[in-house]
């Protein structure tokens, strides 16, 4: 494991991002980054689940297409689908056709669009640990897979009967929507 290394360009990153530009990009522009927004975060949410056992990578180029088949993951929307619509979805090349994740995005919406406006975005965000409890990483290495924290936010989200979201789909999300900044501590993306 390495700490930070130069793009072609020069700019140190995090040795992850660097493998294809589609990468790079989700790096310096989203990943880390504070996310929020019910429909924002369902759709974190439910792309981490789809990446369970897949390369992100795959998530990431299919991402219009999720976003496509899944109402721009619009809650109250998908919220409303139907097992025609779970049918379509099978079928669909441009997402991850699994029909466990499937479901469970389906039936998530639907317990989601019970919840109070902001509660699904005060929830996840009320699991963020205190950044100065935490050193920057310096390797990949130092970058853990779960933490205490993300246990708990797992244990919560299934506890109000969210489904397919254990404690490494739960960091990963807190990662991806800036929870916790696990970019590495020589990465020009660290802090932004």
């Amino acid at each position: 494991m390495s700490a930070a290394l130069a793009g072609p360009d020069g700019v140190l990153r995090c040795p992850w991002a660097l493998s294809t530009e589609d990468y790079v990009a989700y790096h310096d522009e989203e990943w880390g980054r504070p996310v929020h927004g019910d429909d924002a975060l369902f759709e974190r949410l439910c792309l981490e689940a789809f990446q369970s056992g897949l390369s992100w990578i795959t998530i990431l180029r299919r991402r219009p297409g999720f976003r496509a088949a899944f109402a721009g993951f619009d809650i109250a929307k998908v919220a409303t689908f139907t097992e025609a619509d779970a049918e379509r979805l099978l079928a669909d090349p441009g997402i991850i056709r699994n029909r466990l994740k499937i479901e469970a995005t389906l039936a998530n919406a639907r317990v989601l669009a019970d919840w109070s406006p902001g509660e699904l975005d005060e929830l996840i965000w009320s699991y963020a640990p205190d950044p100065a409890g935490r050193p920057a990483p310096r390797t990949l290495a130092d970058v853990p897979a779960v933490t205490d924290e993300s246990t708990a936010l797992s244990k919560a989200l299934k506890k109000r009967g969210i489904r397919f979201v254990g404690p490494t789909t739960a960091y990963a999300l807190m990662q991806a929507c800036g929870l916790v900044d696990d970019h590495l501590v020589d990465c020009a993306a660290r802090g932004r």
